[in-house]
């Protein structure tokens, strides 16, 4: 994950730069910005505010961070996958009919694979919160 940080706080900007120092990237080639800001661009924004409306309070831990940072950008992920379901079972015309009525194998397999995509997630956030 590449991550820029805009922040108006210099104080905010270099702890949040020291917390992410090996995911740091420009704007233009990142996939998420950190701001204390509300910014309009059309790159992904992980808001941190002191009020409620934040995607991250003030103040937080590097964990928080990284899971906050995980959060927006699986919530798009999942987001996209749903939208991706959708999409295949409308390309797919109509489920083969048998005998004993409609065949569900499609389904179910992509039901396999979005809940082993969501056991994989929250392994990877389970593993972040307690890597301190």
């Amino acid at each position: 994950m590449r991550v820029a940080v805009k922040c108006e706080s210099p104080l905010l900007q270099r702890s949040v730069e020291l917390f992410l120092d090996k995911e740091l990237s420009p704007i233009k080639n990142c996939d998420i910005v950190v701001s204390d800001q509300k910014l309009d661009i059309d790159k992904k924004i992980l808001y941190i505010s002191n009020e409620s409306d934040g995607d991250l309070l003030k103040p937080f831990s590097k964990s928080q961070l990284v899971l906050a940072l995980e959060k927006v950008m699986n919530d798009e992920k999942e987001s996209k996958s749903f939208l991706s379901m959708i999409e295949e079972l409308e390309q797919k015309e109509s489920f083969e009919t048998t005998d004993k009525g409609l065949d569900f194998k499609f389904l179910q397999d992509r039901i396999e694979q979005l809940t082993q995509e969501y056991q994989e997630n929250l392994i990877k956030t389970i593993r972040a919160f307690y890597e301190k």
